[in-house]
C-alpha cells in the first residue's frame, strides 16, 4: 500500500534526501510536483491559501506551493477528527450514534450547537462545546499520548485541555493532515480498527457527480488570523486522493468557499 510521511514529502518538496519513518518494503517512492495554477482558485477569490493533495494510486503529492503548504496553523474543527478516534478508543464515547452529550444550557450563535448530540451529529455540525466535552473526559494524560502516538503535528497540547486545538499551542501543516488522514483512512493508526471506521463513517460526505469526498472543515476565529480548513480525501472509482487545504478567510463569502474551492483543485488535478 502506497504511505505518505511528512518527511518523506518534505524531502520530496524541498528536493532533498530523505529515509522514510513509516515506509513499507513493498512501497514505491513517491513523485511530487507544484502546480502553480492551483494558487489562482485562491487569488480569484480575492485571498492566499494553499493545497496539497496525495493522488494515492499515482504515488503522487502535488502542492500549490513551496511554502505555506509546510507551514504549521492552529487545527481548528479539523482536530474533531483524531477527537473522535481517541473518544472511540478510550472509551468516552461507546457509540458514535447512541451516546448523547446533553446540552449545557448556554445559548450559543450558531443554532445548531442549542441541543444534545451525538457523535455522530455533533460532527456533522462541528459542534465545538461537545468537542471540548470530550476533550475534558480525555484528560490531558490520554490526549498527549495518542497525540504522540499519531505524530499529529508538533503534538504539543498546552494552552488548556479544551482550547490548545483552537487558541493553544498546536500547530500542523497540510502534509501532516494528509500523512495523519491517509493512515486512518487506512486504518493504520496505532489503535483498534473499529475506532479508525467508526471515525471514517461520521465524517461528512459531499456528492460530486460519481465522486464521494469525506471531509472536515475547519475555521479559526478573527483573533487567531480567520483561517479556514478543508481536510479528508475523495473517492472516485478505485481512485483515492487525500487533500488537505487552508485559507484566509477574510470575508464571509470565503468560509462559505470552503468546499467550493477544494472542489475545484480536485477537477485541476482529475481526482473527481
Amino acid at each position: 500500500m502506497p504511505v505518505i510521511t511528512r518527511r518523506h514529502a518534505l524531502g520530496l518538496l524541498a528536493a532533498t534526501p530523505f529515509v522514510p519513518t513509516r515506509a513499507l518494503a513493498n512501497v514505491s517512492y513517491q513523485r511530487s510536483e507544484f502546480r502553480d495554477d492551483l494558487s489562482r482558485r485562491f487569488f480569484d477569490l480575492g485571498t492566499v491559501g494553499t493545497f496539497v493533495a496525495y493522488k494515492v494510486d499515482d504515488y503522487l503529492i502535488i502542492a500549490s506551493d513551496k511554502v505555506r503548504s509546510g507551514e504549521g496553523r492552529l487545527p481548528a474543527s479539523t482536530f474533531k477528527i483524531p477527537n473522535s478516534v481517541i473518544a472511540l478508543e478510550t472509551g468516552v464515547v461507546e457509540d458514535p450514534d447512541k451516546d448523547v452529550f446533553k446540552w449545557d444550557g448556554v445559548t450559543r450563535s450558531i443554532e445548531a450547537w442549542n441541543k444534545d448530540h451525538t457523535l455522530r451529529s455533533a460532527i456533522a455540525v462541528s459542534a465545538v462545546p461537545v468537542y471540548q466535552e470530550i476533550a475534558r473526559r480525555i484528560g490531558a494524560e490520554r490526549m498527549q499520548k495518542y497525540l504522540d502516538l499519531f505524530d499529529y503535528g508538533n503534538r504539543d497540547i498546552g494552552g488548556g485541555i479544551d482550547q490548545f486545538w483552537l487558541t493553544g499551542a498546536l500547530r500542523i501543516d497540510p502534509v501532516q493532515q494528509i500523512d495523519f488522514v491517509d493512515r486512518l483512512r487506512r486504518g493504520v493508526l496505532p489503535v483498534g480498527k473499529r475506532s479508525q471506521e467508526l471515525t471514517c463513517d461520521i465524517l461528512p460526505v459531499t456528492k460530486v457527480g460519481d465522486a464521494t469526498i469525506r471531509a472536515k472543515s475547519g475555521l479559526l476565529g478573527a483573533e487567531q488570523g480567520s483561517l479556514g480548513w478543508m481536510v479528508g480525501w475523495a473517492e472516485k472509482g478505485n481512485q483515492q486522493t487525500v487533500f488537505a487545504m487552508n485559507m484566509d478567510c477574510k470575508q464571509p463569502s470565503h468560509v462559505a468557499a470552503r468546499m467550493a474551492v477544494v472542489q475545484q483543485c480536485l477537477a485541476d488535478i482529475v481526482a473527481i
